[in-house]
């Protein structure tokens, strides 16, 4: 398992993450996080040739990429993300990053990210995320443009030519600060409601 943080936190020194993610969370094993039915959001993924390091696999850092899109991918089309910091009134900073790799994935396979919502604070949301390989015997899958260009639901046909138990999992916490102070900033209502619809139940 490997850490990785965001070298931007460097210079939000008043963000506390221990604060960002609070200890009541529930306990839930890896197992858990590996089950496809606990994510409600997915969204191919195009691995591409420079992906690969010299040991033939995606190397481990591209995943933070990959994890980053869908991520912002979903917070753009239904969390109604203004990325344009001129007028935005609010930046998402990533504080934690975290991912744990069960088995490798290469180019020029394309696996399928997941995406669910674990905790939503006064400024924070905690994220768990994985990725599916394609089921070996499914040797071809139709995926119609809207899921490339919008993503899917849980309730996508499409689903089924993908694993039900992930080849990698990761979790990540986003704190939203004032786009001018960079002081953390309360979530808007209609951000959070496109939050809980990928809320992972208690």
């Amino acid at each position: 398992m490997k850490l990785f943080v965001n070298l931007r936190t460097l210079r939000l020194p008043y963000i506390s993450v221990r604060h960002a993610v609070n200890s009541t969370q529930p306990t839930r094993n890896v197992d858990f996080y590996r089950q496809r039915t606990t994510y409600s959001y997915f969204l191919p993924i195009q691995t591409r040739w420079q992906d690969n390091d010299q040991y033939g696999h995606v190397n481990n850092a591209v995943y933070h990429g990959y994890f980053d899109t869908l991520i912002n991918h979903y917070l753009i089309r239904y969390c109604g993300l203004n990325t344009n910091r001129r007028s935005s009134s609010m930046v998402g900073f990533i504080v934690t990053n975290q991912c744990s790799f069960h088995k490798p994935v290469k180019f020029p396979e394309n696996p399928l990210a997941s995406l669910a919502v674990e905790k939503i604070g006064h400024s924070s949301v905690h994220y768990r995320m994985a990725l599916f390989n394609q089921v070996p015997t499914k040797k071809s899958i139709s995926i119609h443009f809207n899921i490339l260009n919008d993503g899917c639901f849980s309730d996508c046909s499409a689903l089924e030519g993908f694993e039900s138990l992930a080849c990698t999992t990761a979790m990540s916490t986003h704190v939203f600060v004032d786009t001018m102070s960079e002081k953390p900033k309360e979530l808007p209502e209609g951000f959070k409601k496109g939050l809980q619809k990928i809320m992972i139940p208690l």
